[in-house]
């Protein structure tokens, strides 16, 4: 509703400025947004740059133009100083209201547009996921379902690392140490994975049959391979158990070796070659791209003849780039090097590069983590500690539910307040995950938004019992006039913005505050004015009709955010 208010608020404005006796392009008329106006401009001030006017006196002449045709969602227009400020109309108000009605769950959907192919999470298969993988899984899982509400196709790719040293590592443990499969199998593979570490660490001269290994994977001995894909499968297995209790799931699950056997890899290297690019560097084979800002080179194969995830991956985005329209990576700071010179060297050969989104480290309060030395703590440990504090939670408020009700609510709690609590911070933020703060109900992060939505739940049942109230029976929007009333309804509108928004920027975190205000709108609205209790008829089933908004709204604020919607509490 809010794209709709800024687009005909943009052609009311262009045409006020053209009666000015000015011209002005759609880029230049600078809407934000306002704590004293639904929407402000900027404009005069570009105008006044050109005509050499004052910006105050041009933004009163062109208000004095302004024409607002009838039914419009602009209800008034003013200059304050140099902005030209608009408000909304009940047109607007009362049109929100029917949409969400009408549309449901599908209130804040975009047209539908291009095709989108985005990776993420993409962790090594060497043991579980933890809590520094998790940031990963959750921007980039709530990206997806921005994306896809905004009217993108969308398919999510986890890109497997199956041929590489760590994995040669892998296979090795596997055939040292004995698995134990009496535990979930990422964590059996960790287990003899930091063994074999320790072991490689005494005996350094294994390192070398270590690299023997890939050589085998690279020269196709099937024997090596199936020993690889053995491990890799049991891990992959397990992270996938880890990703689905996270409410994340993936399209494909797509295997670097894949890019080895078809021959990519060796021709998008001779590729590279043909640029005039290439050096050899102690033996390796490396790409100047200097001339892109990188004084680094990039090792694209050994010395030995054999390639590098680098190099698989390059042939990995070659095949990405026909599969859709736009290619989106989400990757660690820690990548931030290696995807600038990955953008680089795919530009380089004419292919189309992946627009990347760089997030910052999280961590536990008890420090950083390590697979490979066995300091982390894994997503499923973290998982059980949260849900166990939710189920105590559950059973304090609610003794009287069943055991099956408690188990039901407290997963879904603890999951939401892990989601929330990471994807609530900006992307180029680090943050320091700490799950007590993420399960107060009064910080308002998850569990305060599923209250909120339990509370309209709650309403609603209770309205139905005591005053028969009819989800579908016709209202008068009208009647809603009061403020706390009229900022729910505008905090709703602004869903559809609020979307395309963090869809063209990239950044979930502007959803999840979001999120938070319109839970904080739907509970002054129900502490300002009586809804079930008001005494007028046509008022209270108004109220009631806008309760049931902003359950629907803050419905599908949440399941956009990966993170459910319970209907009692």
């Amino acid at each position: 509703m809010f794209l709709e208010l800024k687009t005909q608020a943009a052609l009311i404005l262009k045409d006020a400025i053209k009666s000015a006796g000015f011209e002005i392009e759609d880029s230049e008329l600078y809407f934000e947004t306002s704590p004293h106006a639904d929407l402000a401009s900027r404009a005069a001030f570009k105008l006044a740059s050109l005509a050499r006017k004052n910006p105050k006196e041009l933004a009163s002449l062109i208000a004095s133009k302004i024409e607002i045709p009838d039914g419009s969602y602009v209800g008034e227009v003013k200059a304050v100083g140099p902005y030209i400020n608009f408000w909304a109309s009940r047109c607007y108000l009362e049109g929100t209201v029917k949409a969400v009605r009408e549309e449901q769950e599908k209130f804040g959907c975009g047209a539908p547009k291009d095709k989108i192919l985005l990776e993420h999470t993409s962790a090594n298969p060497n043991g579980p996921l933890h809590v520094g993988h998790i940031r990963n899984s959750i921007i980039g899982d709530t990206l997806a379902r921005i994306l896809k509400r905004a009217g993108y196709d969308v398919e999510v790719q986890y890109y497997v690392n199956d041929m590489g040293r760590q994995i040669a590592v892998v296979s090795w443990a596997c055939e040292r140490f004995e698995l134990d499969l009496s535990k979930k199998s990422d964590s059996a593979i960790a287990e003899v994975y930091i063994k074999a570490n320790a072991a490689l660490e005494e005996r350094p001269e294994s390192v070398e049959y270590i690299d023997s290994l890939m050589e085998k994977v690279e020269a196709g001995d099937v024997e090596t391979i199936e020993s690889f894909d053995k491990a890799v499968s049991l891990s992959v297995a397990g992270i996938k158990e880890t990703l689905l209790r996270l409410n994340v799931s993936h399209d494909k699950f797509v295997k670097e070796s894949t890019f080895l056997k078809s021959g990519a890899v060796h021709d998008i290297v001779e590729r590279i070659k043909a640029t005039g690019r290439t050096d050899i560097d102690k033996g390796a084979l490396v790409v100047d791209l200097s001339d892109y800002g990188f004084e680094k080179t990039l090792v694209i194969q050994r010395s030995n003849g054999t390639s590098l995830y680098t190099t698989r991956d390059l042939a990995y985005h070659e095949w990405k780039a026909t599969q859709a329209d736009r290619v989106i990576d989400v990757f660690g700071a820690d990548h931030k090097l290696i995807s600038g010179q990955l953008r680089a060297t795919l530009n380089s050969i004419g292919i189309q590069e992946p627009e990347v989104v760089i997030f910052e480290f999280v961590s536990l309060p008890e420090g950083s983590m390590s697979t490979r030395r066995g300091q982390f703590i894994s997503a499923d440990d973290l998982f059980d500690k949260v849900t166990t504090e939710a189920f105590e939670q559950v059973e304090s408020r609610r003794p009287d539910t069943s055991e099956e009700f408690k188990r039901e609510v407290a997963e879904m709690v603890g999951m939401g307040a892990v989601r929330y609590d990471i994807v609530r911070v900006s992307p180029e933020k680090s943050t320091v995950f700490n799950w007590k703060e993420a399960m107060d109900f009064e910080k308002q992060g998850a569990p305060y938004i599923q209250y909120s939505h339990a509370r309209a739940c709650s309403i609603l049942e209770k309205a139905k019992e005591e005053v028969a109230w009819a989800p579908n029976a016709e209202i008068d929007s009208s009647l809603l006039v009061e403020d706390s009333e009229i900022a729910l309804i505008k905090k709703m509108a602004l869903f559809d913005s609020i979307i395309d928004n963090c869809a063209r920027e990239l950044k979930p975190h502007t959803l999840a505050i979001y999120a938070r205000e319109l839970a904080d709108a739907f509970n002054q609205f129900y502490r300002f004015v009586p809804v079930i209790a008001a005494e007028d008829e046509q008022v209270r089933a108004a109220r009631l009709a806008l309760a049931d908004c902003a359950r629907i709204v803050i419905a599908n604020a949440l399941d956009t955010l990966g993170i459910g919607a319970p209907e009692s509490m």
